[in-house]
């Protein structure tokens, strides 16, 4: 249905938006977007704002960095001026991200327009947004979780919303909010305006807006999978145990703010406890730390306090950082398309960023994911990647050839038959048994008619016990009773 007849109308003629003035907005807003000190609109902007003041429906794909917030709160604040009745749903993937949209609703809600809002996103306190729930907050900002934490307490109405907005839609996706979202989706009337932004546009994203989006217009600016071009893109083949050595001789290279990219939480406290050590300022920013930490590491590090910021994946979307000249992916991603949003931190605002990838040969498979969604005509067979990486496993099957021959020879040495031979000859060479051989001869002799005799006796004792033939109703008490009688 979606696919067929293309309900979704590419745009192709747009009047370029030069200035925010130029907008057929409220003077209240254009007044607080001046004071907010928002100039010239982005391409995001220019193309998705009017459209959606037209209350239709948008599947937008950009990347990040882009303007996308300031995309849709500009339609949404007009609109909510316009109907005092109305309400506005924003759900974003992360916290992180949740928070920076609400700062921008701040910027351009002033004591003017005086609009409420909430903020409902877990790692705060659940008393504070019931507090401004009761107020009648009319734009709510949040994650997938934590509203449906109010929606099971009853403490969120939802049945006013006449505006919502997906942001970062295939993040949300690929973290595993689909039912969640589907049951935030229940408590919205059918009457109201979606806008679903999404850096890539995969086929699942495609059956959501086929089956929650209202004919919606396709806007899409630059590329859906290639990330921005100012970024410079290297990569580095290494090995496992080198990685840290070779992170601190990039740090020293390069100036200017660095994000590094790791896989785990406990990798990134390990490093950034090492840099630390190191004389390097750092911070780290993962899943575990509070609300209230991550806003004290982001700050700092947006303030130049640490130039280092060792991240998981749940800061590449979101963090409104503009000053990063360098990413560092010391570990790949999980999926592919985090390696876009993971580069896509850099080269913000038309400025040029670098991106160094660390390359180890158990990565060789994910890279080639990767380059394929970069560059589809990307062939696999790199004949130089692969001697690189053939050179770098001779050292370690060399020494399991040497650990297998020490095993070996331990084994044999350790025989009985080899080992009580090598004590009899040396026994003999030494003391020089062989010049009495009637010593040898009498004591082999000796020994087995000894054996022989013990070996027999014993043998006789046992067949004996095992044919012996009891008596029922036999007991030891009767027998010795008859023999002392």
């Amino acid at each position: 249905m979606f696919q067929k007849d293309i309900s979704i109308h590419l745009i192709r003629q747009i009047v370029k938006l030069m200035n925010f003035n130029d907008l057929p907005i409220e003077n209240k807003l254009k007044n607080s977007i001046k004071y907010a000190n928002f100039k010239s609109p982005t391409p995001i902007q220019s193309k998705s704002i009017p459209i959606s003041l037209k209350g239709k429906d948008i599947l937008g794909t950009a990347q990040t960095g882009t303007g996308k917030t300031l995309a849709f709160t500009i339609p949404m604040i007009n609109k909510l001026i316009l109907d005092k009745s109305a309400m506005a749903l924003i759900i974003c993937p992360t916290r992180e991200l949740a928070s920076q949209v609400m700062q921008t609703v701040l910027k351009l809600n002033v004591r003017e327009i005086g609009i409420g809002n909430a903020l409902l996103i877990g790692g705060e306190s659940m008393q504070k947004q019931l507090k401004k729930l009761k107020k009648g907050a009319r734009i709510i900002v949040g994650t997938p979780g934590r509203i449906n934490d109010h929606l099971k307490r009853q403490s969120l109405n939802l049945s006013k919303v006449s505006y919502l907005v997906l942001d970062e839609t295939d993040r949300m996706l690929d973290m595993g909010f689909t039912p969640q979202i589907e049951l935030i989706l229940k408590f919205i009337p059918k009457n109201h305006q979606t806008l679903l932004f999404s850096a890539t546009l995969p086929n699942n994203i495609l059956r959501i807006s086929e089956k929650y989006l209202n004919n919606p217009e396709r806007i899409a600016v630059g590329s859906l999978s290639t990330p921005i071009e100012k970024i410079k893109q290297e990569t580095f083949q290494i090995t496992q145990d080198k990685k840290y050595h070779e992170l601190i001789n990039q740090l020293v290279e390069r100036s200017g703010s660095i994000l590094v990219f790791v896989k785990t939480k406990h990798g990134a406290d390990k490093i950034v406890k090492r840099l630390k050590y190191d004389g390097h300022s750092a911070d780290a920013i993962h899943g575990n730390l509070r609300q209230s930490k991550r806003d004290r590491v982001i700050t700092g590090f947006r303030n130049g306090k640490s130039r280092i910021l060792i991240a998981t994946d749940v800061a590449a979307r979101g963090l409104d950082i503009p000053l990063i000249q360098h990413v560092i992916n010391y570990d790949l991603p999980q999926v592919p398309e985090d390696y876009i949003h993971r580069i896509g931190r850099t080269g913000r605002a038309g400025k040029e960023g670098s991106a160094l990838t660390f390359l180890t040969p158990n990565d060789r498979s994910m890279w080639n994911s990767i380059s394929r969604l970069i560059d589809p005509n990307y062939k696999k067979s790199q004949s130089e990647n692969k001697k690189s990486f053939k050179d770098k496993k001779k050292p370690k099957d060399s020494f399991n050839k040497e650990k297998k021959f020490k095993f070996n020879k331990k084994k044999k040495f350790f025989q009985k038959d080899n080992f009580r031979k090598s004590r009899f000859k040396d026994k003999k060479k030494k003391f020089g048994f062989t010049n009495n051989p009637k010593y040898f001869d009498k004591k082999s002799s000796t020994d087995e008619t000894i054996d022989s005799n013990s070996k027999k006796f014993k043998f006789k004792r046992k067949k004996k016990f095992k044919n012996r033939k009891r008596p029922k109703n036999f007991s030891f008490n009767r027998f010795k009773k008859k023999r002392w009688d």
